[in-house]
């Protein structure tokens, strides 16, 4: 039977700002959005939250006896942070693009992630308090588990219904485990750039469909959810030290795939489309014409016709985007950093990744210390 939602409205402000990191971090291939959640200290609260949506809880639904079901299930803590985890994405792919600076500024993005995993793993050793030899084998097991995961090569997938909903209940599984980032686990099915894709074109002339693939994607996302989060609880119950010890190995095995420096292999998928200079889309596409920096760019080729008016002209535009295929770390050298070609702006990028990897080894104090808000509130 699970407890009652003793969320109060005063904890708001501080679940919202728990909430936006953990869809800070899900944004980003390779970062847990569970993770976020274990260092905040919400992590446990989190799964009971989720658990509550039982077959009482659906059956006063279905039943129509709302105040019942929302006597049971949890949604003052879960409006709180599934907000915050909203703003988050809406401002991470609209304002400030995540997926776009992991392009043109990877080394301190992935440093400052890097560096925020690193500092996690060492306060989740240190909760352990007692490390035995049973501890390092399970640690170690999840280590190599979490390892081949993040390093499993991204594939091209199908773009049917039933997929979309199949992509969205392992993502959000992998979502609510830390150390498995379930958007990396949508780069592997070539889904990641697709839905972020969708977000970016709601309030164009193809957000109908847009909604329709994220409408199958969220209800793929609950029915994973819901089942998952249970599994998960479970193990934690009856298991909590062994598990507890296989979701820091997860941690430690996504850190090669974080790591700054990393020579990147990307897939081009080109596709052709003839436009005229009228199109509403047309600015827009000028303003992303040959920047190679981002995942998502365009080639326009044009054939001036002198007979022709300006707004009748035709030009074939070609869009370009590029999936991520391969990923090798490794490590710079100080004297040679400004002629190493795999360092985007030489000695500036080596230094700034280094820097953003202990911005993010303080933040993990920072965010510890929001954990400590509302302490004594229920978990």
């Amino acid at each position: 039977m699970q407890k009652n939602d003793k969320t109060t409205f005063k904890e708001y402000p501080s679940l919202i700002i728990k909430g936006f990191l953990m869809g800070a971090a899900d944004v980003v291939p390779g970062v847990s959005g569970g993770t976020m959640a274990l260092i905040l200290g919400i992590y446990k609260r989190l799964l009971t939250a989720i658990k509550s949506v039982d077959t009482k809880a659906i059956n006063h639904l279905f039943r129509l006896k709302v105040t019942d079901f929302f006597s049971v299930f949890h949604w003052k803590f879960l409006l709180a942070l599934v907000s915050g985890i909203g703003m988050a994405i809406i401002f991470f792919t609209r304002i400030i693009p995540l997926q776009v600076l992991m392009f043109s500024h990877p080394e301190p993005i992935y440093g400052l992630y890097f560096g925020l995993i690193l500092g996690s793993i060492f306060l989740l050793v240190k909760n352990l308090k007692q490390l035995e030899i049973s501890t390092f084998f399970f640690i170690g097991l999840g280590s190599l588990i979490g390892w081949w995961i993040v390093n499993l090569v991204p594939t091209q997938t199908p773009e049917s219904n039933v997929f979309i909903f199949i992509s969205g209940a392992l993502a959000i599984s992998a979502m609510i485990l830390p150390g498995i980032s379930g958007s990396f686990i949508l780069l592997i099915l070539g889904k990641y750039q697709f839905i972020l894709s969708q977000i970016s074109k709601i309030g164009s002339d193809e957000t109908v469909a847009s909604l329709t693939i994220l409408g199958i994607f969220a209800v793929g996302m609950l029915s994973g959810i819901i089942f998952f989060s249970r599994f998960l609880s479970w193990l934690l119950q009856r298991f909590y030290r062994p598990t507890l010890s296989v979701l820091i190995g997860f941690l430690i095995g996504s850190l090669s795939v974080i790591w700054p420096y990393q020579v990147r292999t990307y897939e081009k998928i080109v596709q052709n489309e003839l436009m005229l200079k009228t199109d509403s889309k047309w600015e827009k596409i000028k303003g992303q014409t040959g920047n190679e920096n981002l995942p998502e760019y365009y080639l326009i080729f044009q054939n001036e016709n002198p007979t022709e008016s300006l707004t009748s002209q035709e030009v074939t535009v070609q869009k370009v985007k590029k999936k991520l295929i391969k990923s090798e770390p490794f490590f710079p050298s100080f004297s040679h950093a400004d002629s190493d070609s795999r360092l985007k702006d030489g000695l500036f990028s080596l230094l700034f990744g280094f820097f953003s990897i202990a911005i993010g080894l303080l933040s993990v104090l920072g965010i510890q210390k929001l954990a400590e808000i509302g302490v004594n509130s229920p978990n």
